[in-house]
């Protein structure tokens, strides 16, 4: 079976509580966590799986979280290969008080894997989410899973869900 490289990065501990929820769902033995900041030496980290599941929240003026600026910026400096790398994004946000750069931190990691090579796949439809201006979105849809502890925590459990079970065509051990 194929593993699940689940990195996240987290300064207030949401997108951490998420990721463990995340792989809690999917199951121990099949998915791997790291967390960026402690976990993560370099590319090579991610290179090693597949499959990887990226979690990041959005800070400022719809930027990435801390733990993943320098990674991000080696990578666009050193270009890795993620050709053949599938890739699912998520984060929190929160769409009332951020609500004009909701998750927008998942459209820099959609847009610098889709650069690498990788395939980056889980879109959900923005239909169901209230806010007012987001740059990941794409032909429609987020480019990944957001997720707003702050206002809809009722609905979390049912959004990961739903992902996860979108996820299944392009993830194998999901099947499993």
């Amino acid at each position: 079976m194929t593993k699940i490289g689940l990195f996240y990065g987290s300064t207030s501990g949401t997108t951490e509580e998420l990721a463990e929820k995340i792989q809690r769902a999917i199951g121990a033995d099949v998915c791997d966590l790291y967390n960026m900041e402690d976990d993560f030496d370099d590319a090579e980290d991610l290179l090693k799986y597949d499959y990887l599941i990226l979690g990041c929240s959005t800070w400022g003026a719809g930027e990435v979280q801390n733990s993943w600026r320098e990674p991000l910026f080696d990578m666009e400096v050193e270009k890795p290969d993620f050709s053949g790398k599938t890739i699912a994004i998520f984060g929190p946000g929160d769409c009332e008080g951020h609500s004009k750069h909701f998750v927008g931190a998942l459209g820099i990691l959609h847009d610098q894997f889709k650069a690498l090579g990788a395939k980056v796949v889980g879109a959900v439809s923005a239909a169901d989410y209230s806010f007012e201006k987001s740059t990941s979105i794409r032909d429609g849809k987020f480019v990944g899973l957001p997720l707003d502890e702050v206002n809809e925590s009722d609905k979390t459990d049912r959004r990961i869900a739903d992902w996860l079970e979108l996820l299944k065509a392009d993830f194998p051990a999901l099947t499993a």
